[in-house]
């Protein structure tokens, strides 16, 4: 066999490795329900109230767990301005409908946590 037939051997069975191992990556990430980096952004700016994923201290509505249906219901009252806030409808109406759709599948799919407290302090006070 010589050299050059070795290599476009070699590449063929890379090539061939290279598609089973994209394809499966693929169906994988599909399968576990792979986010969009666009919508972690997004979710990430909602932890800002809402806490991680989702998880409010208190304060703010828990989001992680809620049903996909009522949040969308609840973002498109804020759109239109049937449920009044104080900064929820000018985060809603900054959305398109499939980011509040993307939104709630990524809201409803976060495990709903007990409510946690920060740690407190050990700071002695002066």
């Amino acid at each position: 066999m010589s050299v050059k037939s070795l290599l476009q051997q070699t590449r063929k069975y890379f090539l061939v490795f290279a598609g089973f191992f994209t394809l499966f990556s693929n169906v994988l990430a599909f399968a576990q329900g792979d986010i969009s980096p666009h919508i972690q952004v997004l979710s990430a700016s909602c932890a800002a109230c809402h806490g991680t994923n989702g998880n409010s201290v208190g304060g703010t509505p828990v989001l992680a767990g809620l049903d996909r249906a009522h949040f969308i219901a609840q973002m498109m009252a804020f759109r239109t301005g049937e449920r009044s806030s104080t900064v929820m409808h000018r985060h809603a109406k900054g959305l398109t409908q499939e980011e509040i759709s993307d939104l709630a599948d990524f809201f409803a799919m976060q495990p709903r946590e007990a409510m946690r407290m920060p740690p407190a302090s050990h700071a002695k006070e002066p």
